[in-house]
């Protein structure tokens, strides 16, 4: 395979902070030869644990940018033992674009991986965080929310996984994290992830949904800060103990029954809010017709018992949209419930 032509302008393995960028050339109307330059810190001292933390893996999702932004501004040398390498804006195009996927060529990052260096441009970060930053890591954390059409329950997410250590191990790093819920979550479609990747190469992966609707709010930010100092305490790669918190919620999707899909365009009324019980058959939502008054209502019904953990933002639904998710509270710890069922 031939070699990335993102460049580096940092030393990974130099001591000291390091602020830089990920540099991928890119010709364009705008620029014939022009870059892409993505943000990124590096923070090493000593032998220990590597930490890859990202965020703007989605270019709407800003919990991650805000808070990495931070880190990267006030993380020092002498507070940590190992290295620490903070992307707070991974796809950089659509990050600056303030949408879910690239307007350069439409590339949803989280969809793209293992990548190609070859290929677009979307394509070729994904091949450089799969063949060049991920082998660093021992620990990965991906900061997500809902972006401009989801607005989720603040959790931490691990997904199921053959390896019972490499599963325990992401347990263990999704409770430290110390979100208000902690979610095993099913995706509708997992292929091409970050998530995937960072697992196939044994890492110890954690991803977070820490609101949504296309901006961050105080408490998410509050969240997210906080939650990666803990991770980095529990990876060893920065001393201290992470302080008391109140338990995480526990949650799981046990099935596609989990997921409410929208049958026809609309506007959407919400019958729960976001951590409301719900039963079997309870009516989570309404779609209304948009052109007309006096047209048919459609009901939407929750498929199983649980709490409602996420839904579609904003107002106007179309066919195909995710309405809603309800996952089940997990009520006697993380235990076996979480273990593969592949």
């Amino acid at each position: 395979m031939r070699d990335s032509l993102i460049t580096p302008t940092v030393d990974f393995t130099r001591e000291g902070v390091q602020h830089g960028f990920l540099s991928l050339p890119h010709s364009s109307d705008a620029s014939a030869w022009g870059a892409i330059r993505i943000p990124l810190t590096v923070v090493r001292r000593g032998h220990g644990p590597t930490v890859l933390l990202t965020g703007g893996n989605h270019g709407d999702e800003y919990e991650g940018p805000v808070a990495l932004s931070k880190l990267a501004g006030s993380l020092q040398a002498e507070q940590v033992t190992g290295c620490v390498i903070i992307i707070p804006f991974l796809n950089y195009p659509a990050f600056t674009a303030g949408r879910r996927t690239s307007p350069i060529d439409a590339g949803n990052l989280n969809r793209l991986f293992p990548g190609n260096p070859a290929g677009t441009v979307t394509e070729k970060i994904a091949d450089y965080v799969e063949r060049y930053l991920l082998p660093m890591a021992d620990f990965v954390l991906d900061i997500h929310s809902g972006g401009k059409t989801l607005d989720f329950l603040p959790f931490a997410a691990i997904h199921l996984l053959d390896d019972p250590r490499q599963q325990a191990a992401c347990e263990a790093a999704m409770l430290a994290f110390g979100a208000p819920y902690a979610m095993k979550i099913l995706e509708l479609d997992s292929v091409g992830m970050l998530d995937t990747a960072a697992e196939s190469l044994g890492k110890v992966f954690v991803s977070t949904e820490l609101g949504g609707g296309g901006s961050s709010t105080a408490a998410s930010v509050a969240i997210a800060d906080r939650g990666v100092q803990r991770f980095l305490m529990h990876a060893g790669v920065c001393g201290g103990r992470p302080g008391p918190l109140p338990p995480s919620v526990l949650l799981e999707m046990p099935g596609a029954a989990c997921y409410t899909t929208c049958e026809a365009d609309g506007l959407l009324e919400m019958t729960r809010d976001l951590g409301q019980a719900v039963k079997q058959g309870d009516v989570i939502a309404r779609v209304y017709d948009g052109t007309r008054t006096g047209g048919a209502v459609q009901a939407y019904r929750a498929g199983l018992d649980g709490v409602l953990a996420a839904r579609h933002f904003p107002g106007l639904v179309k066919s195909g949209d995710t309405i809603a998710v309800v996952a089940c509270e997990v009520p006697q710890g993380i235990g076996p419930r979480l273990n593969p069922v592949k």
